[in-house]
């Protein structure tokens, strides 16, 4: 009977919420993706450039401190950092507010509600990223290393090609193959992870309504989480396969 009615996207009805759990989760599906996408990409970024730079000079001061920064992150559990956060930024220092996604006397549109939002989004979004930069940035600078010493390295040296074309253009396009593996494997550990990060700062997506649906034995919706989630997960390795073939043309699919 769930079989047949979740081909016609019929995902029962909720036992706490009241309502039904494919409109439930779609509710709460943009929260999740704001910020799993806002910490999936500063980790990112951030972890192929600190990788790249300290592939460039290894072993050197800023290297042992860019290796230090992400041991320190990718040993960190998320819920602990996440209330280190709360105790530092928000309640010592009143720089952040502690919980949620947007303040009651906030705009309710315009540039007001962004900001607002954005001002939310800043701490769980760096508590999110810390785990998969750490990872990123150790793949990255390994790889970034291993390639440099190549020989087609050293012959565009010898032929006079910038040093920033051949980290950025040669070496960093080739480096960065098990890298967009390894994000697309973020994706998919991002969204089963967000529990954590969410309940800690009380993110209203998908994470948070998972654990309140646990609480309450709320079966349909963790039918539902757990198909939609699936679904993405594997939509996600599909698109990480693509991103694959278009950065190595030598990667082909039949």
């Amino acid at each position: 009977t769930y079989l047949v009615k979740f081909v016609h996207f019929d995902l029962g009805y909720s036992l706490r919420f009241r309502e039904p759990v494919l409109s439930l989760i779609l509710g709460r599906m943009p929260a999740t993706f704001l910020l799993m996408g806002t910490a999936l990409v500063f980790s990112s970024v951030v972890g192929i450039l600190l990788g790249v730079i300290a592939a460039q000079r290894p072993y050197s001061l800023r290297d042992h401190a860019a290796t230090f920064v992400s041991l320190a992150g990718y040993s960190m559990p998320v819920f602990w950092l996440g209330q280190i956060m709360l105790i530092v930024f928000p309640l010592q220092l009143s720089w952040f507010p502690t919980q949620g996604m947007y303040s009651l006397r906030a705009p309710s549109a315009g540039w007001g509600r962004i900001v607002d939002i954005a001002h939310h989004l800043v701490l769980p979004a760096l508590t999110y990223s810390f785990y998969h930069l750490a990872l990123i940035y150790r793949l990255t600078r390994v790889k970034m290393q291993e390639v440099l010493a190549l020989d087609f390295i050293t012959t565009a040296r010898a032929k006079g090609v910038a040093e920033r074309s051949v980290v950025y253009r040669h070496a960093l396009r080739n480096a960065l193959l098990p890298v967009v593996t390894l994000i697309g494997l973020n994706f998919g550990f991002m969204l089963a992870g967000s529990v954590l990060t969410e309940t800690v700062f009380a993110w209203p997506g998908m994470g948070r309504l998972l654990y309140e649906a646990i609480g309450a034995r709320d079966y349909p919706v963790l039918m539902g989480l757990f198909v939609v989630l699936s679904t993405l997960v594997i939509a996600a390795n599909v698109i990480t396969d693509i991103i694959y073939a278009l950065i190595d043309p030598r990667v082909t699919y039949r």
